[in-house]
């Protein structure tokens, strides 16, 4: 194991939080990753990491080494994603809301598969976030307004959001016709996962969004069984477009309050603000850009 190759495993170590898990990203031998830190320590002449029975973190020594290996392995796949420009190559790691992937990811994945075949992808699905270097992740993809993190990225798309509700539950309470009128409706409440409590509704109303609070009969955490809560006539519920303009067109949902539309849903891929980017990860983050912008183009979102 070269310089190079013990820093990124002493990175990924502090990253992590422990030996195995580092061992098993990089598919290195338990035994070999102890010794490469012994060795590491031994040349440095300094102790870098605490162990304890459950955890590692590292020293104050260790601490400033740390980040000095993250601007360094920065500034060389920087290089080296320079000189190698197609030839990517690893693992990479990528957690996606499901219906993202379903709908759009997947069925497009052979072609990036095809001119980037040394890539080894490792896909995940949460709609949750995550802690991204705890969980050994890369990048993810999310759609809705993301909560302040450590996380950067970019919007690679928004996608129409509708309020929808079954036919079943028109026929027995009406169609809204106002926001008012919605006091005497219930919607599907989808839990926040940060504050436990369901999200209000969001419409648009003179071009600024405004929530309505609903009563509701369930509560569901998850896109799909929040489409099938509407679907089975328990209440209004407000999702993208594509993902039911099935049910749309075969009149099993219906749109309501056309006027004041949900504002449109940010589409996000991101990934950890203290790491460097991996040449891998930033070719992967490129095509998906592309790939969305064609979808948005092509009125498929």
């Amino acid at each position: 194991m070269d310089r190079f190759d013990t820093m990124r495993l002493f990175v990924r170590i502090v990253e992590r939080g422990n030996f195995s898990s580092a061992a098993r990203d990089l598919q290195l031998p338990p035994a070999t990753v102890t010794r490469a830190i012994q060795q590491l320590e031994a040349r440095l002449g300094a102790r870098l990491l605490e162990r304890t029975t459950r955890t590692v973190r590292p020293t104050d020594d260790g601490a400033v080494y740390y980040a000095r290996c993250v601007l360094l392995l920065a500034d060389l796949d920087e290089v080296e994603s320079g000189l190698r420009a197609g030839t990517s190559s690893g693992p990479l790691c990528v957690d996606m809301q499901g219906t993202l992937a379903r709908f759009f990811v997947l069925p497009a994945l052979p072609a990036f598969i095809r001119r980037y075949p040394n890539i080894e992808l490792r896909l995940s699905e949460t709609d949750r976030m995550i802690d991204l270097v705890e969980e050994g992740i890369d990048c993810v993809l999310r759609a809705g307004v993301l909560p302040d993190s450590s996380l950067v990225g970019r919007q690679v798309a928004v996608s129409e959001q509708l309020t929808l509700a079954s036919r079943a539950y028109i026929d027995r309470h009406g169609i809204p016709e106002t926001l008012e009128d919605l006091s005497q409706h219930r919607m599907v409440g989808y839990l926040a996962s940060a504050s436990g409590q369901p999200y209000a509704l969001d419409f648009t109303v003179d071009g600024m969004a405004r929530e309505v609070m609903m009563p509701f009969d369930i509560v569901v955490r998850g896109a799909e069984i929040y489409t099938a809560a509407g679907l089975a006539g328990m209440g209004l519920i407000q999702v993208p477009r594509y993902r039911i303009q099935k049910h749309l067109d075969a009149g099993e949902l219906v749109s309501l309050l056309p006027r004041h539309p949900p504002p449109p849903m940010p589409v996000s891929l991101l990934h950890p603000g203290n790491r460097s980017v991996s040449p891998r990860a930033r070719v992967f983050a490129d095509w998906l850009t592309t790939l969305f912008q064609g979808l948005q183009h092509e009125g498929r979102l």
